[in-house]
């Protein structure tokens, strides 16, 4: 039995451990405040790395400590020591959003995009809630596929389109391009031959588009196009429209396209664009004027990406032609006003510097007053990046 001196000591000793705990927290907490105060107020950014460091050793399993550490470390361009800092922080408390959120900033600060999406993704997974980490993934993975393909690398490719009808002509179509892209300090300039057999003839095609850089919120789309075979392709063709990146993954699109046959044709397009995870989604419309009225067609595509940004499966669903599909264009030039609708699925694949893709489109056209066919195209390409 514990005597009466002995208790009294065994009491003491207890209170003395408790009370020490208490100043060393609270001491601390003060420390943590003085580090911002130092931060924020006095803009001592030495001052408060040292500081918050002391209050890191007198709690070293707090996040909170730690996070702002790594923090001041970032914003004074110290970036080994912030990820020490924020990997301490997530060793003790895994997932911690404040962390990952912290650090997923610094990698993008320092152009490492792909681990700045890895991290948010570490986050979401403990916190799946999370509005910061979600938006942070979204806007990382918008900038990623506005690359165009990893567009820091030229790429030289070929494709061929296989397009059968059931009724409307008796002979298939096939198109064949060849194409070459660069990537130039103003923006990717893209060139392409394209070789087709349709209306039993055969035509050629010299076509080039520019992506002009025009800020950090707008970009510019550029085509011109020219035939000699203009039964086969376009005589002409050409167009414009400007891009602009919105806030919360978004992009929209206006501008024109013009063709011409034996007459003159212009559309007017717009689109609207979002990125959520790993999913692109754009509606695009058209809009052809003439004395009868304007004509529309709209087009709704989703993308689902897998890996890069030359990864990733697709699906499109629509209505009427567009300009911008070589395989189908030469229709617009039809006297009849062609309802058409479609549907199309593909997918796109990189194993290092090669890129294969593969498409197959139906469509179900109104070729004449009442009198409608079936469409099939299969297309397939591959690219080779250097």
């Amino acid at each position: 039995m514990t005597t009466g001196p002995t208790f009294l000591i065994l009491f003491s000793f207890s209170l003395a451990v408790l009370s020490a705990g208490a100043q060393s927290r609270v001491s601390a907490d003060s420390l943590y405040r003085r580090a911002r105060a130092e931060a924020f107020d006095r803009k001592d950014y030495p001052a408060a790395i040292d500081t918050c460091r002391l209050a890191v050793e007198l709690s070293p399993t707090d996040p909170d400590y730690r996070v702002f550490l790594g923090r001041l470390y970032s914003w004074t361009h110290q970036p080994d020591s912030a990820r020490q800092a924020f990997a301490r922080a997530l060793q003790d408390h895994a997932g911690y959003e404040d962390a990952c959120m912290a650090w997923s900033n610094l990698e993008s600060w320092n152009g490492q995009d792909l681990r700045a999406i890895a991290l948010c993704v570490e986050g979401l997974k403990v916190h799946p809630e999370s509005t910061a980490l979600r938006q942070q993934q979204d806007r990382l993975l918008a900038a990623q596929h506005r690359q165009r393909a990893d567009s820091a690398r030229d790429k030289i490719g070929v494709s061929y389109d296989y397009i059968y009808f059931d009724r409307q002509y008796n002979d298939p179509w096939q198109l064949t391009s060849l194409e070459y892209s660069r990537a130039t300090p103003l923006g990717s300039v893209i060139g392409w031959v394209n070789y087709a057999n349709r209306f039993q003839e055969n035509g050629v095609q010299f076509e080039a588009e520019a992506y002009p850089h025009i800020s950090k919120t707008f970009y510019g789309y550029l085509d011109l196009g020219y035939s000699p075979n203009a039964a086969v392709f376009p005589g002409w063709r050409g167009g414009a429209s400007i891009y602009a990146n919105l806030p919360h993954a978004t992009e929209a699109d206006i501008g024109f396209r013009y063709l011409y046959f034996s007459s003159s044709t212009v559309l007017y397009t717009f689109s609207l664009g979002k990125y959520y995870r790993s999913w692109w989604f754009n509606a695009r419309g058209w809009v052809v004027p003439g004395q009868g009225g304007a004509s529309q067609s709209v087009t709704v595509t989703t993308r689902f990406y897998n890996g890069g940004a030359d990864d990733y499966i697709f699906a499109a669903a629509g209505t009427g032609l567009s300009p911008d599909d070589n395989t189908n264009n030469v229709q617009l030039d039809a006297s009849y006003r062609l309802t058409t609708q479609k549907l199309q699925g593909g997918w796109r694949h990189a194993y290092s510097r090669h890129v294969v893709f593969a498409s197959l489109e139906w469509l179900y056209q109104e070729y004449l007053p009442a009198t409608h066919g079936h469409q099939w195209d299969l297309g397939c390409g591959y690219l080779y990046r250097f």
